[in-house]
């Protein structure tokens, strides 16, 4: 007979060596899966049965060899926390990271005593930032504005599993025929592919198991927001903000673009770690 944490404690090596940072929590999480249940508060102490054992044991590796090859923990799982919701996610849409609901705290503290809001989140893949802004303000309309029918996948399946109003419009936002779609509105935000040719080169490996189109924001990382910035502005009620995430060290060149578009009180905004994460400012 073997327990579970016997079981937890000998792939939790075995990840250890192939350089996983976290790899008894990830341990913990594949063990939960595998058994069917959550196992993450080290409750491993009882003993299998020989059919459970069987089986859990097979589950658990397999989960844990693809953990070991570089699949995202989050795909494995199936799905992810954002901002105190869940999030389904997999093969084909941006994993939500922490880093992101710093664009969602920035926004509600403004909003937050406000009514009847319409918000846009471009960008939206698994619509993380839509369904959080949807659930801590006080919106008439949401859209959550993607052109990949993968993501788009994931999107319509976390409106259902949370309950939402968030509309999915299907569309490039670096296209003029999809800003024809939304009416104006009070805030827009938008976390677009903001990695570097120099970057992608550089990826994680668990990193290059996210697509490629949700990364890659052209040689300089810069193309989303020029783009989005020039073409999106005019759908922003006058006194409405446009909020965006951005990638380590690009605050100086995202605040330039928006005041060369003519947006006023633009500023940026440190991540918990102190890592400038947001740019916004105001439309004329």
């Amino acid at each position: 007979m073997v327990t579970y944490r016997e079981l937890l404690k000998a792939q939790a090596e075995r990840l250890e060596k192939a350089g996983c940072d976290n790899a008894f929590f990830d341990c913990s999480e594949l063990l939960g899966l595998a058994m069917g249940k959550d196992c993450r508060s080290g409750t491993f102490e009882s003993a299998l049965d020989e059919q459970a054992e069987s089986s859990v044991s097979a589950a658990f590796e397999e989960l844990c060899g693809r953990r070991e090859n570089g699949e995202p923990l989050q795909y494995l799982l199936g799905e992810w926390e954002f901002y105190g919701i869940p999030i389904k996610v997999g093969k084909g849409v941006l994993i939500p990271r922490q880093d992101t609901e710093t664009l969602v705290e920035l926004a509600v503290k403004k909003y937050k005593k406000l009514d009847n809001l319409v918000i846009a989140d471009l960008c939206s893949g698994s619509g993380c930032i839509a369904l959080a802004l949807e659930k801590y303000l006080r919106c008439s309309e949401v859209y959550a504005v993607e052109k990949s029918e993968e993501a788009a996948g994931y999107l319509r399946e976390n409106v259902k599993m949370n309950g939402s109003a968030v509309k999915l419009v299907m569309g490039d936002v670096l296209g003029s025929s999809c800003v024809e779609i939304i009416p104006e509105c009070d805030l827009i935000v938008c976390n677009p592919p903001y990695l570097t040719g120099e970057d992608m080169e550089r990826l994680q490996k668990e990193v290059t198991h996210e697509p490629e189109e949700a990364l890659f924001g052209g040689e300089d990382g810069l193309d989303f927001y020029r783009t989005v910035t020039r073409i999106w502005k005019n759908r922003l009620k006058t006194g409405g903000m446009l909020i965006y995430e951005i990638g380590m060290g690009q605050e100086d060149d995202v605040m330039q673009i928006m005041v060369q578009h003519g947006f006023e009180n633009v500023r940026c905004k440190p991540d918990p770690c102190g890592i400038m994460r947001c740019v916004m400012g105001t439309k004329k």
